[in-house]
């Protein structure tokens, strides 16, 4: 079994923030308990086609918090000395194989429970659809969703509640 403090094979280490996004000068280890009134920073960026559709990624089975689930986002914490929005841009990459150079702010949001301040943003790209590569131990599956068809999908029992908690109020209105 593998060390939870590592994702992948590298251990992660985050910046440390308070509850108003204060740097600490701290850092917090994957896997290990995160102090009181210390929180850390995980992005959520949506990404939308060219052609309007969403990408959404099934999460893998060995995930905590909805194995096998999808998710409108690909996401995740922030490194130590990582930018915001490099990070946003670190993870879409890592998880979808796909780059881009903007990024449209959405939402910033904390959960006092997780210690957690979300930040999440809209992606757009022209790449072709078949070009999404999965992450090993993050992500087994993809599919792009219409327009049309993504208020049903996201109230379907097959997407986390993160994306419906968080991201669906946001890119509601972007339809």
């Amino acid at each position: 079994m593998k060390n939870n403090t590592l994702k992948g094979d590298i251990m992660e280490i985050w910046d440390a923030y308070d509850r108003d996004l204060n740097h600490l000068g701290t850092t917090l280890t994957r896997g290990e308990p995160i102090l009181q009134n210390q929180y850390h920073i995980v992005v959520e960026v949506t990404l939308r086609h060219q052609d309007g559709s969403f990408l959404a990624m099934q999460r893998d089975w060995s995930k905590h918090g909805g194995p096998g689930l999808f998710e409108i986002t690909a996401g995740g914490s922030v490194l130590h000395g990582e930018t915001i929005e490099a990070g946003a841009m670190r993870e879409l990459q890592e998880e979808t194989g796909i780059t881009v150079t903007e990024l449209i702010p959405l939402y910033n949001t904390s959960n006092d429970v997780n210690q957690t301040h979300y930040f999440g943003y809209l992606a757009e790209t022209d790449v072709s659809k078949d070009s999404v590569t999965l992450q090993e131990t993050e992500t087994i599956d993809y599919r792009w969703i219409e327009p049309d068809k993504l208020a049903e999908f996201i109230a379907s029992d097959r997407v986390v509640n993160g994306t419906k908690e968080r991201v669906w109020p946001q890119i509601e209105d972007l339809l």
